[in-house]
Parts: structure tokens; sequence; C-alpha cells
């Protein structure tokens, strides 16, 4: 015998009576939702603390992404610079022919009427496109920069091994060099 049986009036055990389709459940849900109640708190919880991760784990590929972009990016743009510098340095090395040239006419007789300005306009859109010359007699000579075609004896007046005569001046794009100045050189006495 239970207690949920017994008639408290009577004192008499009743009989339980199968539910009613008109909502007599209304008693056994309430029993079944008061023992689920506190579960509710934990599931949510649970709920909570399973969307929170989540969050962080889309947080953290989020992050890894910007970084992955910005990353790809530079690179990108640094790619973009070494094809316009390779680009760049691909057209004006034939020019440098053309302007060992207009050197030669010069140390001739001076430039005069439209040669001149055709070679000085020549010179100015090669150093706007970064093409700088270099090569002057009295340079001390740097393997890197110069090409020593022949020593022509010492020179008490030079410390260090200079560049006595220029053959052909250098060029350089940046810190590149183009072709290396082709210079004589003396040595220090």
């Amino acid at each position: 015998m239970t207690e949920e049986n017994l008639n408290p009036e009577e004192g008499e055990l009743q009989e339980t009576a199968a539910p009613s389709p008109e909502g007599d459940e209304a008693p056994a849900a309430d029993a079944a939702e008061g023992a689920a109640s506190p579960e509710v708190p934990e599931a949510e919880a649970d709920e909570l603390t399973v969307t929170k991760m989540e969050l962080e784990e889309r947080t953290l590929d989020l992050q890894r992404l910007q970084a992955e972009f910005l990353n790809y990016k530079r690179r990108v743009d640094r790619d973009r610079e070494l094809i316009r510098e390779n680009a760049t340095y691909a057209a004006l090395t034939p020019i440098i022919d053309v302007l060992d040239t207009i050197d030669r006419a010069r140390e001739h007789e001076p430039l005069e009427g439209g040669f001149k300005a055709t070679a000085e306009q020549l010179e100015r859109v090669v150093a706007g496109l970064g093409l700088v010359k270099f090569g002057e007699v009295g340079d001390p000579f740097d393997p890197t920069v110069h090409e020593a075609l022949s020593h022509i004896g010492t020179d008490a007046e030079v410390e260090v091994t200079t560049c006595k005569v220029i053959a052909k001046a250098g060029y350089k794009i940046g810190d590149r060099v183009v072709r290396a100045a082709q210079v004589l050189v003396v040595d220090p006495a």
C-alpha cells in the first residue's frame, strides 16, 4: 500500500483510474516536470557551455583566417613589386647600349639640336624609372659594382685600389646592379 492510493476521509484504499482523454494527465505531467526541472538548468548550462566553446572555436578560426589573409596579401604585394622590378630591369637593360652610344657621342663633340633633346629626354625617362648611372674616375674599386678590365700600375696619390679610367659606366635599379662599371684601376704605391 502506498499513501497516494489511501483515501484520507475513509481510510480505504482507492483504485487508480486510467487517465481520461480530457486532461487528467496534468497532475502526472506536473510531477514529471517537477522531477525534470532540476535537469533543465543543467541542460541549459551544458548547452550554454557548448555554445561558448563553439564561439571561441569560431573566433580562433576567424583570427587564423585573418592572419592567413594578411600574409597572403603581403606575399602578393611583394610578388607584384618583384615582377614590376623584373619587368623594369628587362625593359631597361637593352637601353643601356643606347645610353653608351650617347656617352661616346658626347666624348667626341657636344650634342646639338634634335639629337641632344632626344638624348636628354631618354636619360630623364630612364632615370624616372629608377635607372641610375654610376662609376666615376677616382671612385674606390668595389668588385660588387665594378668590373676591373686591367691594372694600369700604381699611383702615389691613392690610398686604396681606385678607378682611374671608366671604360663603360655602370647602371643600377635600386640596389640591383644592371651592369657593373667597366674600369681600369690603379693600386696605391
